[in-house]
């Protein structure tokens, strides 16, 4: 039987994606996001106008879209409450979170020269997608006070052992995403890690505890 919930929060489930933008004074920005989703050589990224991420988008528009897959759940969960932002917003200090302005060292990452953007590349992603901003669109309403940025891709930098041998085609098994739903993080169709930004957001469910 169906019931009619009015759900609070539609987030069932997308890969985590780290966007690396570039800061006023040139340094790289990390923020890991999931609400991406991809068609043709194009993306469509939903970030709040609150981000630092979207700060230095629509300043500098360029971005690379970094890829973890799911055995690098820690490192997202490192960044999870951080951000790039001095001023941190009420509402997210609120939660938790803290500024950081070397998103790289608090994240134990490695940044890596991008070819043709300026935001930094994370050698430890993957999959690594250098992208450019095409438009940037008001999103949900002054509520929710958010932007779609509508980004193409410019090059894609893949490791080689997760592409089918002779051909550009990524092969779905042996590329293990890790994906965000409802604020939890899952690869392989199970829960891999505790997320901070579940407890930050005071989500109401509790992952159950993994027994020996």
């Amino acid at each position: 039987m169906h019931v009619v919930p009015g759900l609070k929060v539609l987030y069932f489930g997308t890969p985590v994606v780290v966007v690396s933008s570039r800061n006023e004074d040139g340094s790289t920005n990390l923020a890991p996001m999931s609400s991406a989703w991809w068609i043709g050589q194009s993306c469509l990224l939903g970030l709040s106008d609150q981000s630092q991420t979207a700060a230095n988008l629509k300043r500098d528009g360029e971005a690379v879209l970094n890829l973890p897959g799911a055995g690098m759940v820690d490192v997202v969960d490192r960044l999870a409450m951080t951000t790039g932002r001095r001023d941190v917003p009420g509402y997210k200090y609120r939660q938790g979170y803290r500024h950081v302005a070397d998103k790289f060292a608090a994240a134990g990452l490695t940044a890596q020269p991008s070819n043709l953007v300026g935001p930094d590349r994370i050698l430890q992603c993957p999959i690594q997608l250098e992208c450019r901003l095409v438009a940037a669109h008001p999103f949900g309403g002054t509520a929710l006070d958010a932007t779609a940025f509508e980004v193409e891709v410019l090059r894609t930098h893949v490791e080689e052992e997760l592409l089918i041998p002779g051909t550009a085609y990524v092969d779905p098994m042996r590329w293990d995403p890790l994906i965000m739903k409802f604020t939890e993080f899952f690869g392989d169709g199970r829960n891999v890690h505790p997320s901070r930004l579940a407890t930050g957001w005071q989500m109401p469910h509790r992952m159950p505890t993994a027994t020996a």
